[in-house]
C-alpha cells in the first residue's frame, strides 16, 4: 500500500478526504452521521484543531483542518480509529471501515482556503443528491450561512470576515460565493501532484520542507514528484568540460563518480523518484536500455 507524504509544521491548513473500504458507505443513518461529528468534536477538542468546513457524503467526508500543533496524523488516526470501533460494535461487525490511509492536501490558507471551502459544500449538488448546498444537512454550509446553529468545533469567523465584518451581509455575500461557485472549476486540478496548492512562494516552501524528508518506492509517485531533486543536483559531483576541451570525447559531461556510485545514484533516480530512463540517460551520456539494466539490479 502506498505511504503517502505528510508534511506537517505549526499552523498548516490541510484538505482532507477519507473514503470507504472498497468505496462502500461509512454512514447508513443520521445516528452514524451525528457519531461521527461527536468523535470529530472531540478530536478537534483534544487537538487543538480549527476546522473551517466540512461535508459528510455516504462514502466519504471532508474537512477543511488547521493544525496549530503540527499534530494531523495523530488526530486523523483518532478520528478514524474511534469512528470505525463506533461503527463495528453498533452494526456488530469487524475489520476496516475506511479505505487506506486519508488523503490530505496542503492549503495555502490566505489564497485557496474560500476556493476548498465552498468546493467542499457543494459536493452534494455536484452528486446530484440536491440542487442547493442549504438542503444538505451535513455539511458547513448551513452553519456559516447563518441557517443554523454552529456547531462547537466549527470556525466560521475566518470564512465570514473575507466577506464582511457585519454577520448578517457576511453570511448573504458567503452564500452567494458558494452558489456562485457550483459553476466554478475543481481548485485542486491546480495542484502540485495532489500534495499541495498555492502560490509559487508557497510551494517552494513546502519543497523546501519536503527536501529534509527520506523519499522511498512506498511513497505515491506523484508526490515523489514534487519532492524529489532535480537530476543536475542528484547528480551534483559530475565534472563538465567546455565543448572545446581536448579532454571532451561526446556531446556528454564526464562524471567524477566511479561506475558504483553512479549506478547508486541511477537506482535512486529511477526507482525512487521516479524519473524515465531516457531523461537519465542524456544527463550521463547512456543509452537508455543500459539505464534500465542498472536500475533493474
Amino acid at each position: 500500500m502506498a505511504r503517502p507524504l505528510r508534511i506537517e509544521y505549526e499552523g498548516a491548513v490541510y484538505h482532507v478526504m477519507s473514503r470507504g473500504n472498497a468505496r462502500e458507505k461509512i454512514y447508513w443513518d443520521a445516528t452514524d452521521r451525528f457519531k461521527f461529528l461527536e468523535v470529530l468534536s472531540s478530536v478537534v477538542s483534544r487537538f487543538k484543531w480549527i476546522v473551517h468546513a466540512y461535508c459528510l457524503m455516504d462514502n466519504h467526508y471532508h474537512l477543511i483542518v488547521e493544525t496549530p500543533f503540527a499534530n494531523l496524523s495523530a488526530g486523523m488516526r483518532q478520528l478514524n480509529g474511534i469512528y470505525t470501533q463506533r461503527i463495528n460494535r453498533r452494526y456488530k461487525r469487524c475489520g476496516h471501515l475506511l479505505q487506506g490511509r486519508f488523503k490530505a492536501m496542503l492549503i495555502e490558507k490566505d489564497r485557496y482556503l474560500l476556493e476548498a471551502a465552498r468546493y467542499i459544500v457543494l459536493n452534494p449538488v455536484r452528486a446530484g443528491i440536491c440542487g442547493n448546498p442549504g438542503d444538505w444537512k451535513w455539511s458547513s454550509y448551513q452553519a456559516t450561512a447563518g441557517l443554523t446553529g454552529k456547531p462547537d468545533f466549527l470556525e466560521t469567523d475566518w470564512i465570514l470576515k473575507r466577506f464582511s465584518r457585519r454577520r448578517a451581509q457576511a453570511e448573504r455575500l458567503y452564500a452567494a460565493f458558494v452558489a456562485e461557485g457550483i459553476a466554478a472549476e475543481n481548485p485542486f486540478t491546480a495542484s502540485a501532484g495532489g500534495l499541495m496548492i498555492g502560490s509559487e512562494d508557497f510551494i517552494r516552501k513546502i519543497r523546501a520542507l519536503l527536501d529534509k524528508r527520506e523519499l522511498t518506492p512506498e511513497h505515491p509517485l506523484r508526490e515523489r514528484r514534487q519532492a524529489r531533486p532535480s537530476l543536475e543536483e542528484l547528480f551534483a559531483a559530475r565534472e563538465t568540460h567546455p565543448p572545446d576541451s581536448p579532454s571532451n570525447t561526446s556531446t556528454h559531461s564526464k562524471s567524477l563518480f566511479s561506475n558504483r556510485e553512479r549506478d547508486a545514484l541511477i537506482i535512486v533516480a529511477v526507482n525512487v523518484h521516479g524519473y524515465r530512463l531516457k531523461e537519465v540517460g542524456d544527463l550521463l551520456g547512456l543509452h537508455y536500455s543500459t539505464v534500465s539494466k542498472i536500475a533493474s539490479a
